[in-house]
């Protein structure tokens, strides 16, 4: 019976043992790994760009959809689509047989023109002279006079029609308004044209500004000045300039407020969209290499040293607020100050509470040779 009695007891010891081990397992297994060479780097605040993102439209400065100023058919297409051009070179020719034929006509009605032009000059001149003497009457002279004025009228209004009719012939030969790519070309040689018609484009290289839509929440802060980045789809600065233009207006539709910034990036296209940064200014935050920094259901963190007393430390892990990234770095916007050892190496072997040895951040150690080089 006493043994039965003591039983319970030596059970009861067993069980709470076990619970008392349970409970403190962690903190002992971290108390008792072996203190972990780790590299830090010491904490300093350094000034960061503030900025945002937003979608950018690249347009030209020099872009012209070309249409045609007359009617007719397409004789002859004298480029390609993706072709380079000088200003005035040859580009589409539309018949001008019409054209040539009013051009022709008006040719001889100048002729006849100029005909009657020069019989009523002859009979002014004559006339001119016999009312001088007294010969004719007053009446005669004038009725030769106005002949004369109004042949001469006649004469000068059919020069200047041909010079029309000759201005517009060269309407059916088509060139390049300025240097540029020549874009797609969608009529064909026969095609009927208006000038609703687009023939082209032409778009001009290296005169290219970007069209950036900023928040009215910013309108205070917007400012001709501020850098601008352009950036490519992996988020590469492809292009560096600034805003020179602010409108005084907000767009009804978008809420926004348009700025402008001149680009000279042949990597860029009219029409293209863009991701552009617009820097607002720098403030100090402390900055941490990407690869310090782990996630824990949503929230990040890094480790920092921390003394531990007899020159011993501890890893402690710290919750921090992520800004933008700069380089390698994470900017931290709040967790971190001044004077802080953040761990940069060996973060995934680390708990709670680990013992290191801290060490300042180098190069990366060289692999050992291989045996026989």
């Amino acid at each position: 019976m006493k043994t039965g009695a003591v039983l319970p007891v030596i059970t009861f010891g067993a069980l709470l043992v076990a619970t008392g081990c349970g409970k403190s397992a962690p903190k002992a297994s971290a108390a008792g790994m072996p203190a972990m060479p780790v590299h830090t780097i010491t904490v300093q605040a350094q000034a960061v760009a503030q900025s945002d993102e937003y979608v950018a439209t690249i347009r030209s400065r020099r872009s012209a959809t070309i249409n045609p100023q007359v009617s007719g058919n397409i004789t002859r297409i004298q480029v390609h689509s993706g072709e380079h051009v000088r200003a005035g070179q040859p580009l589409i020719d539309i018949d001008p047989s019409k054209q040539e034929a009013t051009v022709a006509s008006q040719a001889a009605t100048v002729q006849q023109q100029l005909a009657v032009f020069n019989y009523d000059k002859t009979e002014f001149d004559r006339e001119k002279k016999l009312y001088a003497d007294g010969i004719v009457s007053k009446d005669a002279f004038e009725q030769v006079q106005q002949a004369y004025g109004s042949s001469r009228a006649n004469y000068e209004s059919a020069v200047e029609t041909l010079h029309t009719q000759q201005q517009e012939l060269g309407y059916y030969h088509i060139a390049a308004p300025f240097s540029g790519v020549i874009g797609d070309i969608p009529v064909h040689v026969g095609d009927y044209v208006s000038p609703t018609t687009m023939l082209t484009t032409d778009d001009a290289y290296g005169d290219l500004e970007a069209y950036i839509y900023v928040p009215t929440q910013r309108a205070s802060e917007v400012r001709t000045g501020l850098p601008v980045q352009i950036l490519d789809g992996s988020g590469n600065t492809i292009d560096t300039t600034s805003i020179d233009f602010v409108s005084p207006q907000v767009d009804d539709a978008l809420q926004g407020i348009l700025v402008k910034a001149p680009v000279h990036s042949r990597q860029l296209r009219n029409l293209q969209l863009v991701e552009a940064r617009i820097v607002w200014g720098t403030a100090p935050h402390p900055l941490v290499p990407v690869l310090a920094v782990s996630r824990l259901g949503g929230q990040a963190f890094v480790f920092t040293v921390q003394s531990a007393g007899a020159r011993k430390f501890v890893a402690h892990q710290q919750a921090i607020t992520l800004g933008t990234t700069v380089g390698n770095d994470y900017a931290v916007l709040n967790g971190l100050s001044n004077g802080d050892q953040v761990i940069v190496s060996g973060t995934q072997f680390l708990v709670e509470g680990a013992p290191v040895i801290p060490m300042p951040a180098g190069p990366p150690p060289t692999a050992a040779p291989r045996a026989g080089s």
